[in-house]
């Protein structure tokens, strides 16, 4: 599998992207033994040998994937410009090099998947599992809100519900998996929803097009994963009914990818 240097290197190591971007353009990066001074250049993850400050980063062929209950109020990166709390602030050091899957907002909690493997966290972040939520919005679940999340929707404007310095404007929205409303009044709703997608901000922008604000929101559970009572800001590693079922999940996957390969 080919990969963009800097990425590599964050994904197997303790580097952040900014970092890794520093020690390839001030020259501390070697692959193969010559240094490489741009961050794009193509690594090869099985064959290529990389060295930063002449430790080798190495990919681990066995992976651990481990569950945080994200709190409100974490941003999922490795690090912000403006000082704002992270999901690596709420994490132990050891899982400092660890890979999330996916993003949940700032203001969305629960279910994070993290993973020290990258080709995890690709497949996962990329796949159509099921990905159940429970939400409250201020105001009622109306038959037009009902029929969107049956039928889909596409918008060519779903800038509302989203950052405003997002660069997604249009946005097309699968029909849900499933939902149950949970609680349906005139100043709150509340719901539990299943998706099979995981786009940027893509709950908020569905209901904000109502001009429905999403009050709360948490993620109970991805695919086989769920939050059962793992308290906010606390990690668990995958049980091994949930591992198994990765684990079919990627041999699924490579099987598809060998076919696509083939055609």
């Amino acid at each position: 599998m080919m990969m963009r240097l800097n990425k590599y290197i964050a994904h197997h190591s303790s580097y952040s992207r900014r970092e890794a971007d520093k020690a390839i353009l001030d020259g501390y990066v070697r692959i193969n033994g010559e240094i490489q001074d741009n961050p794009a250049t193509q690594v090869d993850e099985k064959d290529d040998i990389v060295y930063v400050s002449g430790k080798q980063i190495t990919p681990k062929d066995k992976y651990t994937v481990i569950v945080y209950n994200k709190p409100k109020g974490e941003l999922v990166t490795k690090s912000d410009p403006k000082g704002r709390r992270t999901i690596y602030d709420g994490l132990e050091k050891k899982y400092k090099h660890y890979i999330p899957v996916g993003r949940l907002d700032y203001a969305t909690e629960g279910v994070l998947l993290l993973t020290d493997a990258s080709k995890i966290a690709s497949a996962l972040m990329n796949s159509n599992l099921e990905r159940i939520y429970k939400v409250k919005i201020k105001g009622e679940v109306t038959p037009e809100i009902e029929a969107a999340m049956m039928n889909g929707l596409e918008l060519l404007d779903a800038t509302a519900g989203g950052h405003s310095h997002s660069k997604v404007t249009s946005m097309t929205f699968a029909p849900f998996l499933g939902y149950k409303i949970q609680k349906n009044e005139h100043n709150y709703s509340v719901l539990k929803i299943a998706i099979s997608e995981g786009q940027n901000r893509e709950i908020r922008r569905f209901f904000a097009h109502f001009g429905t604000e999403v009050a709360d929101l948490k993620r109970i559970s991805f695919a086989e994963v769920e939050l059962n009572n793992l308290p906010t800001g606390k990690v668990r590693f995958l049980s091994r009914s949930e591992y198994s079922a990765l684990f079919t999940f990627m041999k699924a996957e490579e099987k598809l990818a060998r076919e696509k390969g083939k055609k």
